[in-house]
């Protein structure tokens, strides 16, 4: 086997946010594929279980957006509590993986170009972890991997937690050590904190509006407002590496500006907001439709990274 790629980050990361999503179906291997043509430094791969364990890579467990399960499987619709609220669909685990690859990907979103719809089959993380090596191989540089745990609380709660089998994975690709181009994110906390104790990868504590899933479920679990304190982010960095804000708590849409980016690197970690995207409905209105001038904007306020739909567009605003 060959010896791993090791991280060597720049100081900027871009972050291809589920691949190259502004031009392929999301969380597909060709849209990781031309995230790192495009110039990534690491792809975002949401993960997932199916029914026998295997993960897999989609923005949630809910599949009927961004498949055509609906049609392979109608029988399989139905309506669970996820996170406290009630989601109808279809599960990843309900399929198996043998019936997942029976699943083809398809455009989420209305307004981006759906040609592709049908072509893509639903990666698993190993399979998507080889594509990193194989691409940074192939180019020199290391490509590198930002899995996020999705809905892990509820995954546990279903007999299907999904830390160990991640770690599992990360060990046979030979990341799963401090220096591997590896971050692990997660909304929730316990399961960081847990994460923490069993390996040295680095963390990254997503940080929105409102409150952590898994608060009210597990003990001591603060707010995302109480992360953002001076003694929220101190705690937060006893166990993560670094945070992954909403670009709105760094630069706020209309005007104004934050301290979030000094304080949590005077509480000495990282900072990696989301998500940049080019479509002018996602932009600040601050930027008059100008994604450039917001690509720059957010390099020019001292983050560390930035995940993006469109990682041409931040590479070509930020690194000319």
């Amino acid at each position: 086997m060959a010896q791993p790629l090791l991280a060597s980050d720049p100081d900027f990361l871009v972050i291809a946010h589920r691949g190259a999503s502004g031009y392929r179906p999301e969380h597909t291997l060709e849209a990781y594929t031309l995230a790192v043509e495009m110039g990534a430094d690491y792809i975002e791969p949401d993960l997932v279980s199916t029914r026998d364990g295997v993960l897999v890579a989609r923005h949630e467990n809910e599949i009927g957006e961004t498949t055509d399960v609906a049609t392979r499987f109608p029988d399989r619709k139905t309506t669970k509590v996820v996170d406290g609220s009630n989601v109808t669909g279809w599960f990843t685990e309900d399929l198996t993986l043998a019936e997942l690859r029976t699943l083809r990907a398809r455009e989420r979103l209305a307004f981006r170009d759906s040609s592709y719809n049908g072509q893509f089959l639903v990666p698993t993380f190993d399979e998507v972890l080889a594509l990193a090596d194989s691409l940074g191989r192939a180019r020199g540089r290391v490509v590198g991997v930002y899995p996020e745990t999705k809905h892990p609380t509820y995954f546990r709660s279903i007999g299907l937690p999904l830390e160990d089998k991640l770690l599992a994975s990360l060990t046979r690709a030979g990341w799963n050590r401090a220096d591997a181009p590896v971050f692990i994110q997660s909304f929730e906390v316990a399961n960081l904190r847990r994460l923490k104790s069993q390996t040295d990868v680095r963390l990254i504590q997503l940080i929105a509006a409102g409150s952590p899933p898994d608060r009210g479920i597990e003990a001591d679990i603060p707010t995302y407002e109480d992360m953002l304190t001076s003694d929220g982010l101190r705690d937060v960095a006893a166990y993560a590496y670094g945070i992954g804000p909403e670009k709105r708590l760094v630069i706020p849409m209309d005007s104004g500006a934050t301290t979030l980016v000094r304080d949590a690197h005077s509480a000495g970690l990282k900072v990696h907001v989301w998500t940049l995207r080019k479509e002018p409905v996602f932009i600040g209105s601050r930027f008059k439709a100008d994604f450039a001038a917001e690509a720059r904007a957010f390099k020019a306020s001292g983050v560390d990274g930035v995940f993006t739909d469109h990682t041409d567009a931040v590479v070509g605003a930020v690194r000319p």
